[in-house]
Formats: C-alpha cells, structure tokens, sequence
C-alpha cells in the first residue's frame, strides 16, 4: 500500500470520528498512538485533515451545488468526508494530478462505502472537476481521463 494512500485512509478515519463527534480537539497524538505510519503518510494524512476542518464551510457548500438531491448533512459521513477529502485536494493540493484523487477517493468509497458509495463519489467530483471554474487547471490535465458520469451521460 502506497504511504499516500494510507494517509488518505487514515485522514478519512480521523475525519469521520470528527465527524461523528463533533467539534473539538483532533487528538491525532492519541489517533497516532493507535494507528502507526510512516512520518510522509503522517503529514499527507494531518495535511488533508486541517485542510478539510479549515475549508469545510465553503467544501461542503460546493459539494451541495454538485450533489443533486442531497444535502451534505444528510450523507452517509463517510460519503461526506471521502467527498471532502478529496475536493479538498482536487482545490488546494496543486501537485496531485486530478486523476490521482478521483481514483484514491473512488478506491476509499469502495472499500469504506457502502455499493453505491463509488458511484455518487465519482459523480459527485467528476461534476466538480469538469464544471468548477476554481478547477480548470487540473482539467487541463491532458492525462485526465473522462470518467463516465454515475448516472450514465
């Protein structure tokens, strides 16, 4: 297993425990202690986590304008935070081609989701990716494949 894609698991481990507990402190000391990485996973995993608590206010309102007939609140939370995470990087972690995180976050939905998690996650980010003015760069990405769109288009 790559050391960033355990730091995606493991960010979306703290973030749903977050999630689930509300606000407050992270404890990733206490989080570290049980789950042992290596430090570049470590720092992957911190980096998308604060990201995601700092940016989720305006995270959660562009999955809302993406997410047709679903309000953030009412997703499954580890549907919400996989979508986080990975907007989250599709936004502000200019290195990490946009093929990468649609794949990672797909690849988290299907192991974490339930069957139609990967389905909604790649609908969701694939209608973000290709229609979100803040993503044109990544669009322009000549080895972004077209995912076809959950719903088929």
């Amino acid at each position: 297993m790559g050391s960033r894609h355990q730091a995606r698991e493991r960010a979306l481990q703290i973030l749903f425990q977050h999630d689930i507990h509300g606000k407050g402190d992270l404890r990733l000391d206490e989080f570290w202690r049980e789950y042992s990485v290596s430090e570049e996973s470590r720092a992957f995993a911190e980096q998308l986590v604060r990201g995601v608590l700092e940016h989720r206010k305006e995270l959660d309102a562009t999955i809302a304008k993406y997410a047709t007939n679903w309000t953030v609140n009412r997703m499954p939370i580890v549907d919400r935070n996989i979508l986080r995470a990975g907007l989250y990087e599709l936004l502000w972690i200019d290195e990490v081609p946009a093929k990468v995180t649609m794949d990672e976050s797909i690849e988290l939905a299907k192991s974490f989701g339930d069957d139609d998690a990967s389905k909604f996650v790649n609908a969701v980010l694939d209608k973000a990716l290709t229609t979100d003015s803040r993503l044109a760069a990544k669009r322009a990405d000549p080895n972004r494949p077209m995912w076809r769109r959950a719903d088929g288009d």
